[in-house]
């Protein structure tokens, strides 16, 4: 044996005694963090003295940080929508990972989660997109978006009508985290949406685009809602993110004041006037919440104001925003206002980390309409939200930017000065405001983008104006991409696809896209019209990570019987209103078979789908299952699967946690031993180990935290079997 071999046996004989590793991972919740003990004695004093938590609630408030967060789970709404969409269970994430009782609920959650009809979510994060109003023609913006959790709620809200494939709206999810983008994408990928695309930028200067206008020219993008979750300190997430308590202090927020500032003031600079931006953290700290919405506030002179939304969650507990702050360094100083903070600090303590001295002012922002969730109140994690509606362009993009007319001399020169000789006549192709919702219809990008590029302008050579020189051109990190390129309506890929499948005339093939200019196309996918429009007038100004959903493969075997590409499950539902052939129909003891069988034969299929099946020639068919209305039986909406459709056999294409899925709602347990979890797939012969559901009382309860009334697309059949 190595010397490296006995010292891995040595370690492992230390870590197995009483209080070694083993130990702690049976101990329960917390397991593994023995040695991050749960105080902060800066954090306790800091909040006990901003006075945020009621009077006798103080020690219940700080027993709870130190209580592992609940395990929350939240139902897909516009692919399956019950009544009542989210809950949380009475145990820890841990437990429910750990625990042999629970392997099999587990593995249901988990597979659930990749096939994208659960979303394990905390449950102060799905408020923000519940605040939004959000409807299918809105136009969505969420400008730091990784993980993507809330952006998987704003693509549900955005589909809740399951009858129109594309709404009118779209989500643009950005992240400054080039990898972080790539875990975005694997969230909004799970929906299957053609609505929403993934772009990486800075937040704070994340750029305006443009869009065609319905009169043939260009406009200016502007969103009717925007998510604004910043980064924070996150002081709110204690209860599942242990370290926070060794590390917070003082000084992570007021690190942080600036960029908040920063990002929500570009977040209102491009929402539509009438639109609603909700502001989140989960952070505590009124430096990072009232302070940021605050300076909102008072630098939109009267064009943001603050909404009313104690109606709006019904059930929710929740505490007014507050008035009044102070703030303290993480060497114990207090400051009770900027006058009081002496010169050697001033570049880490700003003027905006402080409420308001002007009293009147200060009461006309109604703070208190923002909201914060103290954790003790519901068994939740701390949080703040506020949500702001413009009224009235922001003041400086109301006012035209000064310019200055120059001599072919002077522009030749080194740099001019933009406020000699102001001309106060507005430049062609520069409207001060347009005519619909009072929103400037700027032209030109930089007439409206921030108070000092506003005053300079830009250099226009044919009005001979001076100003600063011409952006340059975006530089792009991270991984580099492959091309979005459309294809044109004439593009002689579609005649076989629409020959073979019978597409509608109304496909819109010009919304269809591919990954490479040149070769074979290997995939197809589609977007929206609006989304479209927005690519296609954007590509020099944003990055884009990810877009559209996958809704045909090239298939070599294809060819030979008439189209070289076969139908992709991702993007059936959105591709399946305009096939009007090579459609079977199914029942459920057929599903059963197709999904629990690699390649049955056809003669396994009940007679009326084995007829339709023979009169079909071999490739890509949809498989489709129809409700029976009169019967109870079976699950109560349609199902479309793509298969093909071989010489003696047929198969159905969907992805393993899908089929699981489906295996679920008929009625059949799906369990997968720890081998085959493990990555021992190979030994498999493909077909999926089943039983029949045995119902039994389960050791887990629920609790109903969120309810909406919309209309039953789906009752998911959950039973939970654990073996005492």
């Amino acid at each position: 044996m190595g010397k490296r071999s006995r010292q891995r046996k040595k370690e492992h004989q230390k870590n197995s005694k009483p209080g070694g590793r083993d130990s702690r991972d049976n101990a329960g919740w917390g397991a593994g963090y023995a040695d991050i003990v749960k105080e902060n004695k800066l954090f306790e004093t800091y909040y006990k003295e901003l006075g945020l938590v009621p009077d006798g609630e103080f020690d219940q408030f700080m027993e709870s940080m130190r209580e592992p967060l609940p395990a929350t789970i939240r139902i897909t709404g516009y692919k399956r929508y019950p009544d009542e969409l989210a809950w949380h269970t009475n145990m820890s994430r841990k437990i429910l990972r750990k625990s042999p009782l629970l392997e099999k609920f587990h593995q249901f959650l988990v597979s659930e989660t990749e096939s994208g009809n659960i979303s394990r979510q905390e449950a102060v994060s799905m408020i923000p997109p519940l605040l939004m109003k959000i409807e299918p023609h809105h136009k969505i913006l969420d400008m730091c978006a990784a993980p993507g959790s809330k952006t998987a709620q704003l693509i549900e809200m955005l589909h809740a009508d399951m009858d129109i494939p594309f709404p009118e709206g779209f989500v643009i999810a950005n992240d400054v985290d080039n990898k972080r983008c790539y875990l975005l994408v694997h969230q909004a990928k799970r929906l299957n949406s053609p609505c929403i695309m993934v772009v990486n930028h800075d937040a704070s200067c994340i750029p305006r685009l443009q869009i065609d206008s319905p009169d043939g020219g260009k406009d200016t993008l502007f969103y009717d809602r925007i998510l604004c979750d910043v980064p924070c300190s996150g002081d709110g997430t204690m209860r599942k993110n242990i370290d926070v308590w060794k590390k917070w202090t003082t000084s992570n927020s007021l690190h942080l004041h600036g960029l908040q500032i920063r990002i929500a003031v570009r977040g209102v600079e491009q929402l539509a006037v009438g639109g609603r931006m909700v502001y989140s953290t989960c952070s505590l700290n009124p430096i990072e919440d009232e302070a940021v919405i605050a300076t909102l506030l008072e630098k939109s002179e009267g064009a943001l104001e603050l909404a009313d939304t104690s109606a709006e969650l019904p059930g929710l507990k929740w505490l007014p925003g507050v008035s009044k702050w102070k703030l303290m360094t993480k060497e114990g100083q207090w400051y009770n206002d900027w006058s009081e903070v002496p010169a050697n600090r001033h570049t880490q303590i700003r003027p905006t980390m402080f409420p308001p001295t002007d009293a009147e002012k200060l009461a006309g922002m109604k703070l208190e309409r923002c909201m914060r969730i103290l954790p003790h109140h519901q068994n939740t994690g701390g949080f703040f939200v506020a949500v702001l509606v413009k009224k009235a362009p922001m003041p400086w993009n109301r006012r035209h930017p000064k310019v200055c007319v120059c001599t072919k001399e002077q522009l030749s020169s080194s740099v001019a000065q933009p406020e000699a000789s102001p001309v106060e006549t507005p430049l062609p192709g520069l409207p001060l405001e347009d005519g619909e919702g009072g929103e400037m219809g700027v032209k030109e990008e930089a007439a409206e983008i921030s108070p000092k590029e506003a005053e300079a302008g830009d250099l226009i050579k044919e009005a001979k104006v001076c100003g600063p020189p011409p952006n340059k051109k975006m530089k792009l990190h991270g991984f580099k991409e492959d091309p979005f390129v459309f294809l044109t309506a004439d593009d002689p890929v579609f005649p076989p696809i629409e020959s073979f499948y019978d597409l509608c005339p109304d496909f819109p093939k010009i919304n269809v896209l591919t990954r490479t200019h040149e070769g074979k196309k290997r995939h197809l996918y589609i977007v929206s019209k609006e989304l479209r429009n927005v690519m296609l007038n954007n590509s020099e100004r944003m990055k884009v990570i990810n877009t559209g959903v996958k809704v045909l493969s090239r298939n070599s075997d294809g060819e030979e019987f008439g189209c070289a590409f076969r139908l992709a499950q991702e993007g059936i539902y959105t591709l399946f209103p305009y096939i009007r052939s090579r459609i079977i129909s199914i029942s459920v003891e057929d599903i059963k078979v197709l999904l629990t069988q690699e390649n049955p034969y056809l003669s396994k299929l009940e007679d009326a789908a084995h007829q339709q099946a023979k009169q079909i020639g071999m490739g890509s068919i949809v498989l489709r299952y129809q409700p029976d209305n009169s019967s109870s039986d079976g699950p109560q909406c349609p199902i479309e699967l793509c298969g093909w459709r071989g010489k003696t056999s047929i198969r159905a294409f969907v992805p393993r946690n899908e089929r699981f899925h489906y295996l679920r709602m008929l009625g059949v347990e799906v369990f997968r031993d720890k081998q085959e979890i493990g990555g021992d797939r190979r030994k498999s012969d493909g077909n999926v180990c089943t039983s029949e559901v045995l119902k039994g009382s389960s050791a887990v309860s629920f609790k109903l935290v969120l309810k909406t009334g919309v209309k039953v697309f789906l009752h998911i059949y959950i039973s939970i079997s654990v073996q005492m």
